[in-house]
């Protein structure tokens, strides 16, 4: 086949799963934790390791940041014969009992981006892969993990999230925020409906397990609010999940 316009490769790199952080400079420290990774390719955002999990080519690829390029990366990678995704994020905790340094397994996800929206309308649920999300979370609870598994909020607004005051919508962002920690929303992102959606429409899978770095409600109450930026707990989760999903997907192949 031809190279896809925006990740410029073709289908020759055999990997049927694919790690997908936003940052272009997390994939190599991923790769590190696959068996033999070496660096593939880079276009835009696009930077790509490959590495082995029990034998089976694996890809690390960023997105980016927000739904317009992590759409184009779906859509791109399954082309090529990708078929499981899995995202590496980072959120910021909404439910006081999500701590910076958790892991948040993604099980759905409210779509309060427009990425989705040009894909099926808003009625329609953002909802994790039930092999990919099950076999996350007995990777968590494998590595002793502390972990939480629901629903989290995905926007397109960073700064709409922090700074919602000095927003002209700024009463419908708080509104709708008050909302979704009443509903149990465990945390916030920026990618996670527009996975859940593009592969839901391609017939593909998809999970997502994100490192909280800090929770603002916490702060806002004046609770204790550690900080973490390591994002190695989740990669760990990731990465085991993928060794699961091999061995599962080896043995319906005997069946």
């Amino acid at each position: 086949m031809e190279k896809l316009y925006h990740i410029d490769f073709d289908d020759s790199h055999k990997a049927k799963y694919v790690l997908l952080p936003g940052d272009p400079g997390r994939v190599e420290k991923i790769a590190r934790y696959l068996d033999n990774p070496r660096f593939y390719h880079q276009n835009r955002e696009y930077t790509t390791w490959l590495g082995e999990i029990s034998g089976e080519t694996v890809m690390v690829m960023s997105t980016g940041m927000g739904g317009p390029s992590t759409a184009i990366a779906v859509e791109e990678l399954y082309q090529t014969g990708v078929k499981s995704f899995i995202r590496i994020g980072t959120c910021g905790g909404m439910a006081t009992q999500v701590l910076g340094g958790d892991a948040v397994i993604a099980t759905g996800a409210i779509r309060m981006e427009g990425t989705s929206k040009e894909y099926v309308p808003i009625e329609f649920p953002a909802v994790a892969n039930l092999d990919v999300t099950n076999a996350l979370v007995s990777a968590a609870k494998s590595l002793g993990a502390k972990w939480h598994a629901g629903v989290v909020q995905c926007k397109d607004s960073f700064y709409g999230q922090h700074s919602p005051g000095r927003m002209p919508s700024g009463n419908d962002l708080m509104e709708k925020w008050n909302a979704w920690i009443k509903a149990g929303c465990l945390a916030s992102e920026m990618e996670s409906a527009t996975l859940y959606i593009v592969c839901q429409i391609l017939g593909a899978r998809a999970g997502c397990v994100l490192n909280v770095v800090w929770n603002q409600e916490r702060e806002r109450q004046g609770l204790s609010n550690p900080v973490q930026h390591d994002t190695a707990l989740a990669i760990k989760v990731a990465v085991e999940a993928v060794r699961l999903l091999i061995d599962q997907d080896k043995q319906e192949e005997k069946k």
